[in-house]
């Protein structure tokens, strides 16, 4: 069995990194603003033009007012609703492609996808164990750690308490 293009083209490098901003790690200005709107050119959506205008919004207290980052102090931007939205149901879809195309190949090549299935699970349990082993370490070694302060805190004299005034 051939693998469809599209799951070909997943799995090529050939695209370049951004640094603008990401809605579902995927650059908004140069991906999902052009896409959405040749998306719209064909009629396959309906995205408001205002949203895909101006696609990033300033976020609002109930009140009304302007909404700030509680750690920062930074103004709350956010990607506007239908965006986020056509983005959520692209990614929803997604998926489902993803899980198909397994399923495709699950049926079609019973055997050679469990024989994978075994191999991977055989390739991965060194390092799971590995990785177990190095956390068992790390967790003595931190118990370790604590109960050695605590006895090192036990050990110095402590400041005498005041006596408290007796009050008739």
């Amino acid at each position: 069995m051939s693998a469809p293009s599209y799951i070909k083209s997943l799995l090529r490098p050939n695209g370049q990194k951004s640094t603008g901003r990401k809605v579902w790690s995927i650059d908004l200005e140069s991906a999902w603003l052009p896409f959405f709107t040749a998306a719209n050119t064909e009629g396959l959506t309906l995205i408001p033009q205002e949203a895909l205008g101006a696609p990033l919004r300033l976020g609002y207290e109930p009140d009304g007012s302007v909404k700030f980052n509680s750690k920062t102090g930074k103004p709350v931007i956010k990607v506007v609703k239908d965006l986020s939205d056509a983005v959520r149901l692209v990614r929803e879809n997604f998926v489902a492609g993803l899980q198909q195309y397994v399923t495709t190949v699950q049926s079609k090549q019973e055997e050679a996808y469990n024989e994978q299935v075994r191999m991977n699970i055989e390739a991965g349990t060194p390092i799971r164990e590995r990785d177990k082993q190095a956390l068992e370490k790390a967790i003595a070694e931190m118990v370790e750690l604590a109960m050695a302060e605590r006895a090192m805190a036990e050990s110095q004299p402590q400041p005498e308490k005041e006596p408290e005034p007796v009050t008739a």
